[in-house]
């Protein structure tokens, strides 16, 4: 059979894969390290036990001077290692043909005659996993509901961290979507979902994603995600999905067998080989990562990303990848307004600056200083990454104030200086939290927040977190107490089971609870079903434990609701030290202000009360708004603290003022 002339049209909304144009599937890949490949078709047999139909179709090699690249990505050089001065007929590396095919054939590549198949490192679904076949999906067939739905602005979110696997006992989007009434009457105002890009095993907390553009088979088909997204746009909820863009899976992973150049030696990660964004043929590795996070914001209408473990990124463009990535990812989003937030340990916040990035510039970066200082506060953790944070109330208090506690001082942890200079960034750029699915698992051991602390503490800092002016976010089960802790877990076969599990015992032991000898033996191995079992959900204790329920209903309706509360610290926001344990924090706003008292000791008075940040405002006196001592969270009341003989803080207890 004759190669098919590849065929590029306007259609084609990205650069590799399969995609339906006019009655026939198109197929483009990169394959730069072979001579040859073809697409393998299967069409399933019509009734029970009628085997499978098998077609063969070899793809034509497109040329450099050929119109082959549909993104707008600044020329970077030759594709797939043609040199510099190539000539007309070169090859670009790209492989193309159009083809008779449905929605529903599954299909592979085969590379240069060999007798093995392989799936499309664009396959938009793996229906038996990623050793599997890829198979052709028509993403227009799914009739949208939520044509009025504009999207995210950065201003007044709530985040709520979700693990699809583990959020219900059924561990599906379908299942998920159910649930999401709760979490839209509760104040929330988007569900960050854990990756979902396909992965080997039946379970993972799907970091180790191998195909990027396919959602997992384990959570349903990828109109199932799409009905999530739908139905939580009809709640008025967004929908912001966790992406890894830092390496690719060990097990699954055939990017290699199709170029050695979408990995590089120059750089190194912890959880393998990092990503050529910036050597030799790196145009395409590039436009093939770009071309991901705009398919999830244009196809499955998704409201942002979070992009895991940026500091493992490595690019020394003159444009950093991340800021062409969240520049494209607006332009796929068309009309609708999209937030893109960092998690980064090396706390640059250059990513978040708008002056210099323009619409590349990120939306949020997620503030481990606030976790760790806040997590001391709460339990006092020690050891580790906690060795250089007190929770003391200055510490809370420049957490809120300035972002980073942490902006290029030394920092004892790494023997070295951690941080960027953040000041001139407004509250709202820092996503912060008190537990998400790492500080749960690995610090804490599977063990929650309130797990860890007495109640009072709890809902002090609970207030602290959802009364301030950064962008709070809480971990599934986190608004009612959930009894199931959180592991890690990783389905992991053969030689990566006892290498992960050896690992995840290693990584532990710089926790004190488990720098023993056996200190990591009292957790469930990482590929033990148990781990992945243990960590479900159970939505009914929402009816159990009312009141923790309660508690962040109510401070998220404070939050959302007060004139006050809602801005954010946009009309400036203070605080002040008041012992070694408590501290003010005071809300200005137009004609009347607001004020925090949070203690996080005993009860005792506060004499002299010498700080003007106390004081009302003129003709007023302060009255309590709200107490973290309410009995309907389980608190034991509060009496008017302010009297003629000066204050009197309540122990462990968060107190919201206003003027009257």
């Amino acid at each position: 059979m004759p190669a098919a002339q590849p065929l590029r049209s306007a259609a084609r909304r990205l650069p590799v894969g399969a995609e339906i144009l006019d009655e026939e599937v198109d197929f483009r890949v990169w394959a730069p390290d072979r001579s040859g490949v073809a697409v393998v078709l299967e069409r399933p047999g019509e009734g029970s036990g009628v085997p499978s139909t098998r077609f063969e179709h070899p793809l034509a090699p497109e040329n450099l001077d050929r119109d082959s690249d549909i993104s707008d990505a600044p020329d970077r050089g030759p594709s797939a290692g043609a040199s510099a001065d190539a000539g007309p007929g070169a090859r670009s590396g790209y492989f193309s043909g159009r083809f008779p095919a449905v929605p529903g054939d599954r299909y592979w590549f085969r590379l240069d005659d060999e007798e093995s198949l392989y799936p499309d490192p664009a396959s938009r679904f793996q229906p038996e996993g990623p050793h599997g076949p890829s198979e052709i999906v028509d993403p227009s067939t799914y009739a949208w509901s939520d044509g009025s739905w504009r999207g995210l602005k950065p201003a007044g979110q709530v985040l709520y961290e979700m693990h699809v696997g583990t959020f219900t006992a059924e561990g599906t989007f379908a299942a998920a979507a159910e649930q999401l009434p709760a979490l839209s009457d509760l104040g929330v105002t988007a569900v960050e979902v854990m990756p979902v890009a396909d992965f080997p095993g039946d379970y993972g907390w799907g970091y180790d994603g191998v195909n990027l553009f396919a959602p997992s088979r384990l959570y349903g088909r990828p109109g199932d995600l799409r009905a999530f997204v739908d139905r939580a746009h009809g709640l008025g909820l967004g929908v912001i999905l966790d992406v890894v863009y830092n390496h690719v899976g060990p097990d699954g992973n055939f990017l290699p067998l199709f170029s050695s150049a979408y990995f590089t030696d120059r750089y190194h990660t912890p959880w393998g080989e990092a990503i050529n964004f910036d050597g030799e043929s790196s145009r395409p590795v590039r436009e093939f990562f770009i071309a991901n996070a705009g398919y999830w914001i244009e196809e499955f209408h998704l409201d942002g990303l979070r992009l895991d473990a940026v500091h493992a990124i490595h690019d020394c463009s003159e444009e950093h990848v991340v800021v062409e990535l969240t520049r494209r990812s607006r332009e796929r989003a068309g009309e609708r307004s999209i937030l893109i937030f960092l998690e980064n340990e090396d706390q640059e916040a250059g990513f978040a600056r708008r002056a210099e990035r323009g619409e590349g510039a990120v939306d949020g970066l997620w503030n481990d200083d606030f976790h760790h200082t806040a997590k001391v506060a709460l339990s006092d953790r020690g050891g580790a990454y906690y060795t250089d944070f007190r929770g003391s109330p200055q510490e809370l208090i420049s957490a809120v104030k300035f972002g980073y506690l942490f902006q290029g001082q030394p920092y004892v942890h790494t023997h070295g200086r951690r941080g960027t200079v953040s000041l001139d960034l407004p509250p709202m750029t820092f996503v912060n939290y008190l537990d998400n699915h790492d500080q749960v698992a690995n610090a804490g051991g599977g063990r929650r927040a309130h797990m860890l602390s007495d109640p009072g503490t709890l809902r002090t800092l609970t207030a602290f977190l959802l009364l301030g002016p950064g962008t709070p976010m809480l971990f599934q089960g986190q608004e009612f107490a959930a009894s199931s802790p959180f592991f890690f877990f990783a389905d992991h076969h053969g030689e990566l089971a006892p290498l992960v599990r050896e690992g995840r015992a290693g990584f532990m032991t710089m926790f004190p609870p488990f720098s023993g000898v056996d200190g990591a033996s009292v957790l469930p191995h990482p590929d033990d079903r148990e781990a992945f079992e243990a960590s479900r959900l159970r939505p009914e204790e929402r009816q159990g434990h009312e009141n923790f329920v309660l508690l962040h209903r109510d401070l998220l309706g404070l939050r959302r609701d007060d004139p006050v509360i809602r801005l954010q610290g946009e009309l400036g926001l203070d605080g002040a030290v008041l012992t070694d344990d408590a501290f003010l924090l005071r809300y200005f706003g137009e004609g009347e202000d607001r004020l925090l008292v949070i203690n996080l000791g005993r009860s005792r008075p506060l004499r002299p009360a010498a700080e003007p940040l106390l004081a009302p405002m003129q003709k007023t006196r302060w009255s309590i708004m709200w107490s973290s001592e309410s009995p309907a969270y389980g608190g034991l009341g509060t009496p008017d603290p302010i009297t003629t003989e000066g204050w009197w803080l309540p122990g462990r207890s968060a107190l919201l003022f206003r003027p009257s």
